[in-house]
């Protein structure tokens, strides 16, 4: 099979589930300008996910956009420097279980079943070329080089979005629901510890999120800062790029080894997860967030195999300096020179921190307001997370803020603390857009509830139009 075939088979397979057939949501008016019913903020896997979700619920007034360029949406091609996905690659994701748009469909199309059959892992490139095609394929409605800079409340239930960007002609759009698809890092910020960010000259480090010019640092010695999968990646690549030595410090006496991930693949937990009351999600999301996902065994082992490769356990900075040199590195088994450092210390979670929300942060309910966690579970990174429905809608600490808030969805990472494995993580991504798309629905049918059942009520359009008179029966 070729790809034209494959697309050509997309397309039938559409055709016979009715995909495309007329949008059931009521038009709005405004004098601003059009109002959509759906705009998603981020172009990438969540981002196209929930629009072919919404389109197939026949929700079609919709946008997306995404501030990168085209085909350079999400992090794959950006600060993703791992070689393969760590996903096992069997599992499905924003096909949403049409089988001729999974990755495996796509990719046998153009290197056969023994192609598939040689792949351990998919390639990182591969998984973005993938997600281009699926745009293509799907004929999504996405409009790049977008940046959402604000989102006010306006009347009537809607949201103004205050927009920038080359390729669009005003500077806001209206729509009655938004949803934030904005990846691993747009429910909060990347986090550099004060310990480096507040000691040492911006141009003496970067945090993984960033583009790092590894060429200039050929020859180089550097440092990593973490014991999570990230790290090594970043410390392989480096390598590869001609780094003379990556040294990467973890403050744990021995690198994590188990991936809950995987037991939440197989045991219900990424699809049932919303069924889970407060205590029992909290206590989850907890117990996740003492492991760092560990690196595959063929990333440690394509970075320890470089002469210049050194791990340093039981190693957390306790200082950081800068000389004529480069960055000083204090820890407890003594001092550690290098040209350039590099923090792989994740991110943190809080609406607080996105600009986009400073006009209704105030009044998004975060875990801490609704839930008090026993003392051995508490864990501060959890609580400012938001507490979200299980169809992904924010809520509010008060009635006060009800109305601002409804229509908003959070569909990043974020989401972990009140969805589980679901936004930006492709083990959940198949399991969590139907939820999402059932929830805007469920909203968008329900505000128009009054209008809606009154056509009911009204509807006497005739279906049944044959005559027929009693013929007379013999005495």
């Amino acid at each position: 099979m070729s790809l034209e075939a494959l697309n050509q088979r997309v397309k039938e397979d559409l055709a016979y589930l009715a995909y495309g057939g007329a949008n059931w949501v009521r038009s709005t008016e405004h004098a601003e300008g059009h109002v959509y019913d759906v705009i998603i903020v981020g172009g990438g896997q969540s981002g196209l996910g929930a629009a072919f979700g919404l389109l197939r619920e026949r929700i079609s007034n919709i946008l997306v956009i995404d501030e990168n360029k085209a085909g350079l949406e999400g992090p794959w091609e950006t600060y993703a420097r791992m070689t393969t996905l760590r996903t096992p690659k069997h599992l499905t994701s924003i096909d949403l279980g049409i089988p001729s748009l999974t990755f495996r469909s796509w990719w046998e199309a153009q290197f056969g079943l023994e192609g598939w059959e040689a792949v351990d892992k998919i390639p990182r490139g591969d998984w973005m070329n993938y997600l281009r095609w699926y745009r293509d394929v799907l004929n999504l409605p996405v409009i790049n080089e977008v940046k959402l800079k604000l989102i006010e409340p306006a009347s009537e239930g809607l949201h103004r979005l205050h927009v920038e960007g080359s390729s669009i002609d005003c500077g806001t759009l209206l729509a009655r629901k938004v949803v934030l698809a904005t990846g691993i890092q747009g429910g909060g910020e990347w986090h550099v510890p004060p310990l480096i960010a507040e000691r040492l000259p911006r141009e003496l480090y970067a945090h993984t999120s960033e583009a790092i010019d590894f060429e200039r640092l050929r020859g180089k010695r550097i440092a990593v800062l973490g014991g999570g999968a990230s790290a090594f990646d970043n410390a392989s690549f480096a390598l590869a790029a001609g780094v003379a030595e990556a040294h990467v410090f973890v403050r744990r006496a021995q690198l994590p080894s188990v991936n809950p991930i995987r037991q939440m693949e197989q045991s219900g937990t990424i699809e049932r997860f919303h069924a889970l009351g407060a205590a029992d999600k909290y206590a989850v999301i907890s117990h996740f967030f003492q492991y760092n996902q560990p690196p595959t065994n063929d990333t440690f082992n394509r970075a320890a195999a470089w002469p210049g490769f050194e791990l340093h356990l039981n190693s957390p900075w306790l200082g950081v300096e800068a000389n004529e040199d480069g960055a000083v590195v204090t820890t407890a088994k003594g001092k550690f020179a290098f040209d350039f450092l590099v923090i792989s210390t994740g991110l943190l979670s809080d609406p607080a921190l996105r600009p986009e929300l400073k006009l209704v942060e105030s009044h998004i309910a975060r875990w801490a307001d609704c839930y008090e966690a026993p003392a051995e579970q508490r864990n501060e990174l959890l609580d400012a997370h938001p507490f979200l429905t299980s169809g992904f809608a924010m809520t509010s600490r008060s009635e006060a803020g009800e109305s601002q808030l409804h229509g908003l969805f959070v569909f990043n990472y974020s989401a972990l603390a009140s969805c589980g494995l679901s936004a930006s993580a492709i083990s959940g991504t198949k399991s969590a857009v139907p939820k999402l798309v059932s929830a805007i629905a469920d909203q968008l049918f329900l505000d128009d509830r009054e209008t809606i059942l009154q056509q009911f009520f009204d509807y006497d359009e005739r279906e049944f139009t044959a005559s027929w008179v009693k013929s007379s029966v013999p005495s």
